[in-house]
């Protein structure tokens, strides 16, 4: 990277979705961070300060962890981003880089009143794009989501590899709604001033009264297309390809798995329950789903559709009118399929407003990998209870 890209790198603000570009060496040299807001050029975490009081954060997501599936969701704005004990043989705070120590403590202080979020350091996020060293910025961010509670939004996930078991961090972050953030304020919080007059106003909001206002961006068409449901990925195709040879002889044999898959994506199903294979009524299981808690929980009816098709079959108009045509008022209906649905059935679900859940086959990738199932091994180990 030339002297003049540099000097570029570090007068630049951050922009929302911009790709910064770094250099084309091949090396650790290309990373473009340390000249954008000044860490190091290693490390998915990383900040600015010392970790008893770090006071600029950055986190870096990578799809090269397919355990560990860090993702924004960019029509709620939630980010969901994984520790740095990715591997057995340290205790769940002790990493070399002290990324779960940095975690533990700031969700600590996000928790707490005024005095505490003000210690708090913005949280940068960025994505790599695969090529070289360059990087997308996401936004700026806060720990925590209003609708979680305390024990919710940084949980401790136990994992297994290699015969060992480790714990992990799973953590909720919420990208605020800021599209650019001045170069002017990340040197104020550098040197200790993230308060300053160049402070966005959503950062003060959150630190001065706990308030986080999201940066949602809504989809402008209501159904995905073929290629937004079949896996986007190497690794997401081989997920995919494993799971349609294992029920490639018997397709009933998917139905459990598909209610299992549909269980882990929504998790207050309070019942689900097979049908018998003749004569199923257009439905594979029926199930119940608990809406609230306690005595105030209220159970809603549903059917659930598996269908397990090579990636080059669509679940057509026919397929679903099937099951739109089983659900009775009240109801509605989930399709678990390892391929997609077609562009004229996923149009008529949006505009007749039926009730339908899609789980398409990038759906079942990141629903598994968030579950551990993403290596081979964990997901053959994974199927064959079925």
């Amino acid at each position: 990277m030339d002297a003049s890209r540099k000097e570029e790198l570090r007068a630049t603000d951050l922009l929302v979705d911009a790709i910064y570009q770094g250099g084309r060496n091949g090396n650790a040299s290309d990373d473009p961070l340390p000249h954008l807001v000044g860490v190091s050029n290693q490390g998915g975490f990383r900040y600015i300060g010392t970790k008893e009081a770090p006071k600029l954060a950055i986190l870096t997501l990578t799809t090269k962890e397919h355990d560990w599936p860090d993702n924004l969701d960019r029509e709620t704005g939630i980010f969901t981003y994984y520790g740095d004990n990715r591997r057995p043989g340290h205790e769940l705070h002790s990493t070399p880089r002290f990324g779960n120590l940095l975690l533990r403590d700031m969700f600590d202080k996000a928790h707490g009143q005024k005095a505490a979020r003000a210690n708090v350091p913005p949280v940068l996020i960025f994505s790599n794009t695969g090529i070289y060293r360059d990087v997308d910025f996401l936004g700026l961010a806060v720990p925590g989501v209003e609708s979680l509670d305390a024990n919710s939004d940084l949980v401790a996930l136990w994992r297994m590899k290699e015969g060992k078991r480790f714990q992990n961090y799973q953590a909720k972050f919420t990208v605020l709604d800021c599209q650019v953030v001045a170069k002017r304020w990340i040197e104020d919080v550098k040197a200790g001033d993230p308060l300053s007059e160049n402070c966005p106003a959503v950062w003060r909001a959150w630190v001065e009264k706990g308030v986080s206002r999201p940066l949602k961006a809504p989809r402008v068409l209501d159904h995905r297309s073929p290629g937004e449901q079949l896996a986007e990925d190497v690794a997401g195709r081989a997920i995919i390809a494993t799971i349609q040879d294992y029920f490639s002889e018997d397709h009933y044999r998917f139905e459990p798995c598909a209610a299992k898959i549909a269980e882990m994506m929504l998790q207050n199903i309070a019942s689900i329950d097979l049908t018998r294979r003749i004569r199923d009524g257009g439905r594979d299981a029926v199930g119940r789903y608990r809406i609230g808690t306690g005595p105030s929980a209220v159970l809603v009816d549903f059917a659930l559709e598996a269908k397990c098709y090579s990636d080059s079959i669509s679940v057509g108009v026919k397929d679903l009118s099937r099951l739109i045509s089983r659900l009775r008022h009240r109801q509605f209906g989930v399709l678990v399929t390892t391929s997609y649905v077609a562009t004229q059935a996923y149009q008529e679900i949006k505009e007749d407003q039926h009730p339908i859940v899609i789980i398409a086959a990038r759906d079942i990738v990141r629903i598994l990998k968030a579950a551990g199932f993403g290596t081979q091994r964990a997901l053959q180990q994974w199927l064959s209870s079925f």
